[in-house]
């Protein structure tokens, strides 16, 4: 694939979303001569920002509904990550013989550098951005992409030959290397739980998924694996190395495969702050701290944040507020280790927080704002008021972000 196929191409970019992948594709396709049209079925209102950052483009708009025709007289569909594969609407591409594609396919058939890819359940945003920050000390030019809001197509001018490339890939993202038979040369494992099974049939089609980021590595590339998940994964032709613990250690494995000095890891590694919306620290008033772990959006990733804050404040009694939107997951464990490690649950609305069946005080609220006011009401000096909301953000917010931020919005409104 070159990037002269595209030219005077009919594309149509199928979801353009608010997150900036869609964008950065749209942009791409258009400086590239393609003729694009961008499908949403979410309103031109709702998605202001981003048709605002397209103005300068030649691209025709569909949004607030899908047409056929622009799945079937074009010569490319490309497919939004948030796009199940039995979309009807891919069917009828499928069947006038449509190529579909996606964003992370077109970057590593066009992509000339060595990528190192990091998924997982929990963590691979962090892990992404620390790997990066450590390559820096010793390489100059290393560009992080993909699933954390910075368009793989947008970094793709800036590569060059002597550049790494670190990208962080969810398991739609990753579904999209399939047709391309392509891997990364380094790929990292963080973590696997159960998580998307409102896409995904069952966990092990979720696992399926997160396969491809070493389905078709060769000998001399790595895997970087969760020493938890050698059962997982009997079959690997590349070089695996075990890691044990956190997203410090998935990092520190990779750094040790491009001889980074020790001591240059660990200054990065005491240096590095949270990054937004992950075990975030807000604020402190009277005594009480906030946190904002919005991007905890599956019940283990909540008890895994709650884990990792425990050592970090281990005498602080926690409000949780939590709850949302379910994704055909299971409450059960998250239940059980809230019943023991929290002092009050605020529950957002949502069909997850109906399964949550809590033995520990509980107010439910409508609101982020209300809940904030809650949780300072139930909050004494000493104490923590973290939002960790184990469940989707789609009934109430624009995604996990948009509710992290209303969250902080509403901590100042108490202050």
């Amino acid at each position: 694939m070159k990037i002269e196929d595209f030219k005077n191409k009919k594309v149509t970019i199928f979801g353009l979303g608010v997150m900036g992948g869609g964008v950065g594709t749209a942009k791409f396709l258009s400086k590239s001569g393609a003729r694009v049209t961008v499908t949403d079925i979410k309103t031109e209102t709702d998605l202001a920002e981003s048709v605002d950052s397209l103005k300068k483009q030649k691209i025709d708009f569909i949004l607030g509904k899908h047409r056929r025709e622009d799945f079937t007289n074009v010569d490319f569909v490309i497919k939004g990550p948030g796009i199940p594969n039995n979309s009807q609407y891919l069917e009828i591409a499928r069947k006038n013989k449509v190529p579909i594609e996606t964003d992370i396919g077109i970057f590593f058939e066009l992509c000339k550098a060595p990528i190192i890819g990091v998924t997982g359940s929990k963590g691979k945003s962090t892990t992404a951005v620390l790997i990066q920050k450590i390559l820096k000390t010793k390489f100059k030019n290393v560009i992080l992409g993909g699933n954390i809001g910075v368009s793989v197509l947008d970094i793709l001018g800036k590569i060059k030959k002597d550049t790494i490339v670190v990208l962080e890939l969810s398991s739609w993202q990753l579904e999209g290397l399939l047709p391309h038979k392509k891997s990364p040369h380094i790929a990292v494992i963080t973590n696997i739980f159960p998580e998307h099974l409102n896409r995904y049939r069952d966990f092990k089609d979720y696992v399926d998924a997160k396969k491809i980021i070493f389905k078709f590595q060769k000998e001399n590339d790595y895997l970087i694996l969760n020493e938890n998940l050698k059962e997982f994964f009997p079959q690997v032709k590349s070089k695996i190395v075990f890691f044990k613990g956190g997203n410090n250690e998935a990092a520190k494995a990779v750094s040790a495969i491009y001889n980074i000095n020790s001591r240059k890891i660990e200054e990065v590694i005491n240096n590095f702050e949270s990054l937004e919306g992950r075990l975030e620290f807000v604020e402190e008033i009277d005594g009480i701290k906030f946190y904002n772990d919005t991007c905890a959006t599956h019940p283990n990733a909540t008890i895994y944040s709650m884990e990792k804050l425990k050592e970090k404040e281990p005498l602080g009694n926690i409000i949780l507020i939590a709850g949302g939107e379910d994704k055909n997951l299971n409450f059960e464990q998250f239940t059980r280790f809230i019943k023991k490690e929290i002092k009050t649950l605020i529950l957002l609305p949502g069909s997850a927080s109906n399964k949550i069946k809590s033995e520990v005080s509980t107010i439910k609220v409508e609101n982020i704002e209300e809940a904030v006011r809650e949780a300072k009401k139930e909050a004494q000096s000493g104490d923590i008021v973290l939002l960790s909301p184990a469940a989707a953000s789609f009934n109430l917010f624009k995604n996990e972000f948009d509710r992290g931020r209303k969250f902080k919005e509403a901590i100042k409104t108490i202050t």
